[in-house]
This record gives C-alpha cells, structure tokens and sequence, in this order.
C-alpha cells in the first residue's frame, strides 16, 4: 500500500504531567520479556507412540507442516500434504516416483487418535486437543500473538503487546504519548489530493493500558472522506471495558463520535471498512477549516475512559484518568 504523508501535521497530547520517556521506560522494565513468536508446534501428547516419532509421521517433508486429510502416499509409502501434491507436480519427493491418487488411510486413522497441545502453549495455552480440532481452536486461541497494527505498509511482525509497542516506537517511529486525552491538529495545503493510505497513527498509554489512534483520508465511493478511530492493543473482551470519544468542530458546528475500541485482533483494514469511527465528509471538513476552503486544518480532541461496574445499580460508569 502507497503512503501519502501529510504535508504538516501538529501533534499536542495531554500527558498529565508524565513525559514519553516513561512509556520507553514502562516497555523495557516490563515484567515479561518482548517477544516475537514462532509458530512450530510442540511435541505431539500420545497415548502409548513416542511423540517425536509420530510427529515426524505428521509432518509433511515439503512444508513441514502437520498433514491433515487427505494425506497423499506414492507406491513406495512416502508420504506428503494434498497442498503440496500440487506443487510437486504429481512426483514424490523423496522418490521422484508418480503419485497418483493414493489415499494414506492407516496415516490419517493414526491422526484421529492423537490428541495435541496448542501451539501456543509456551505463551499460556494449556489446552489439550483432538488432532482434527487443533487448527480451529489455534485460529482463535487468545494466547496467539498479535499481528503489528502499523496501517501505513504490510508489516509482518507479530508478538506480545510490549513487543509490539517497542516494536511501533523504534522500528515504524511511531508517536508515543501517556494520557487518556489527546489533541491533534490535521493539518493539509491540498484537501482535494485525497486518494487512499493518507493516514496517521499515534500510540496513548494509559489505564496501564495501550490504545492506537488512526487518523486519515481516503475515497468513499467517489467521495473522499476523512475518518478517525481508536484501536485497543489486546484482545476484544478486554477492548470492552474502555470507551472512548471523538470531536471535530469549528464556526459553532461540531461533530462528535462515541464508541467502544477495537481490538487489534481485527485488522486496521477491517475496521476502517467497517466505518466504525468518526468519519467526516470533505466539504463539511472544508468548512470546519474556515478560511478560503484552500486548505484543511482539522483539531480531533478526545479522551479515553474506562467503564466500571456499579455493583449497587447493575450499571456502568466512566472512569475517567486524572
């Protein structure tokens, strides 16, 4: 994806007094090392078969990844996946014989009887699965590291949250800020240059907690739109004890947005499509930067605030930081 800085952009946060070297600080002293993740599965938990061995049954010696039906065998008994049978062209690869269509039936009667831990067992998943369920429940397991919320290129850094947010600061340069209000100055000499990933993104610490701010401009239909939203770095159940506001305004109008963050877990992409933000058309943004409309000059205030449970009242109420 292209990326189109802007032209001039300020950036004022509130930081309630805290510098940004203590988010440096709050990455590097964390309790938990930074990670980056590898996804190689652990031993194979069997009943009465070396785990070692059945592993090396299960795994397919072009990729080397678990084989799961149908499990494809040449004359001579090797073995591979039915995604690499076609990348191999209908020749084993261990014997350059013709594969033909043999089914490893025995192979795939073994699978059915193992049961696996997650993959991601080292980062905390204790689960113990059936073969065949294994994948389905890594898809969505909550131990699975986080892929880098970085919207501006295709980024395939994955890891725990302190990795991540090192991560965003040393590697992308990414805006650091402590605070649960922001105020940001968009500022554009050409507000019809719009075209798509004309975008900025700003990480807030706060609540112990961090949150991705994404600003930018791009084609809706034939209309560019500008749109802003804030994204929770953890997992959704988590995401929903926050809450978080957006204003724009300028000449006695303004706009305001409430809403819950997302989740990291769903793509910057997936949720800029989902228009789960506040999002301003250019001819109303034109107008909130007054002047001869010749240039944009858009002020996003918002806070962030967490959501308690009045036990008393069955109700929630904001918690806002100080």
């Amino acid at each position: 994806m292209a990326t189109i800085e802007m032209d001039n952009v300020e950036c004022v946060s509130s930081s309630d007094g805290i510098e940004d070297e203590e988010i440096q600080s709050s990455v590097s002293s964390h309790p938990h090392p930074l990670h980056q993740f590898s996804s190689k599965p652990h031993n194979l938990v069997t009943s009465g078969l070396a785990p070692t061995s059945v592993h090396e049954l299960l795994e397919c010696p072009v990729c080397t990844n678990s084989m799961y039906p149908p499990i494809h065998q040449c004359h001579n008994g090797h073995t591979l996946c039915s995604t690499c049978k076609t990348r191999v062209h209908n020749r084993c690869p261990t014997c350059r014989q013709e594969l033909g269509d043999i089914r490893c039936l025995a192979l795939e009667k073994v699978a059915e009887s193992l049961e696996l831990p997650c993959k991601f067992y080292s980062l905390g998943c204790s689960e113990i699965f059936p073969y065949y369920s294994k994948l389905k429940h890594e898809a969505v397991c909550n131990f699975r590291p986080y892929s880098c919320p970085y919207a501006g290129s295709e980024c395939a850094v994955t890891g725990d949250i302190p990795y991540l947010v090192a991560h965003l600061r040393d590697d992308h340069k990414v805006d650091m800020h402590t605070g649960c209000t922001f105020n940001h100055r968009y500022v554009k000499s050409n507000p019809r240059e719009v075209e798509n990933a004309t975008w900025m993104l700003t990480v807030f610490h706060c609540f112990g907690q961090y949150f991705c701010l994404h600003f930018e401009a791009f084609q809706l239909g034939m209309a560019p739109v500008y749109m802003a939203f804030l994204r929770f770095m953890g997992d959704e159940n988590d995401a929903r004890n926050y809450s978080y506001s957006l204003e724009v305004g300028a000449n006695g109008r303004k706009l305001i947005w409430e809403g819950t963050p997302r989740s990291i877990r769903d793509s910057h992409r997936k949720v800029r499509d989902s228009h789960d933000g506040l999002i301003i058309q250019r001819n109303m943004a034109l107008f909130f930067s007054g002047g001869d409309r010749k240039e944009l000059k858009l002020r996003v205030t918002g806070r962030i605030w967490k959501e308690q449970q009045n036990q008393d009242a069955g109700v929630c109420i904001p918690n806002l930081c100080s």
